[in-house]
């Protein structure tokens, strides 16, 4: 704010004492007009937490979740950032390993997306669920707003895993007040048309496909604001 000289002169009370006046006049305005700028928007950064379907394989860059789901959001008209936090082959306790390193990034909202490589080992769904819980006290010890995406168990594990294993992301949104997007593969998982050779990753237009399905979640997601 430029500061204003009063130039009245030394003699004739009259005219300084106008000059002062007006000097104070509009140093209030100016101050007034400063106090009420708004503070400047805090950049968006998302965290995409997850494995290799978060990380892209198999796909170019650009064709990748984080590049498309990116310029979904800023196609919405969001200006936001989304970081790769994905690594191929992780599981629930991989992520619980790493998930302090990644806040270290300063992300303003996380989009949790893990526990497909547990579901295709077969561990333990009580671990999984352990770990993912704990990604999510995490992220809230952090002020990060946070959507969690949910995964379901290959069939051939049988009734009570799938059950078991299915359960998990449910039960955590409960549990911990946490937005779910029920199926991160919705739409998508076993259709030959959407995935690539091995039946498991997707193909790019498989990530659109998930991407479209997942939009309007996240951007709910970066309505909320973040928390000190």
């Amino acid at each position: 704010m430029a500061i204003l000289r009063c130039r009245g002169r030394r003699s004739g009370g009259g005219s300084s004492r106008y000059g002062l006046k007006r000097w104070i006049f509009n140093a209030t305005i100016g101050l007034a007009l400063a106090f009420s700028l708004p503070a400047a928007a805090k950049e968006l950064r998302l965290l995409a937490f997850g494995d290799s379907l978060t990380a892209g394989y198999g796909l170019p860059v650009e064709d990748g979740f984080v590049a498309q789901l990116e310029r979904a959001i800023n196609a919405a008209g969001v200006d936001a950032v989304v970081l790769d936090a994905g690594v191929s082959g992780d599981t629930t306790a991989g992520g619980r390993s790493r998930i302090a390193w990644a806040l270290g990034d300063k992300p303003t909202h996380a989009l949790i997306a893990l526990g497909a490589n547990d579901a295709l080992r077969g561990l333990p769904p009580e671990a999984a669920k352990a770990n993912l819980a704990a990604i999510l006290e995490a992220t809230a010890a952090a002020g990060v707003p946070v959507l969690l995406a949910g995964m379901r168990a290959p069939r051939n594990w049988g009734d009570d895993y799938v059950e078991q294993f299915d359960a998990i992301y449910p039960a955590l949104a409960a549990e911990m007040s946490a937005p779910l997007y029920p199926f991160f593969l919705e739409g998508v998982a076993l259709d030959p048309a959407l995935n690539q050779a091995d039946g498991i990753h997707p193909n790019a237009a498989g990530v659109e496909a998930i991407v479209a399905g997942l939009l309007p979640s996240v951007l709910h997601l970066l309505q909320q604001e973040p928390r000190p």
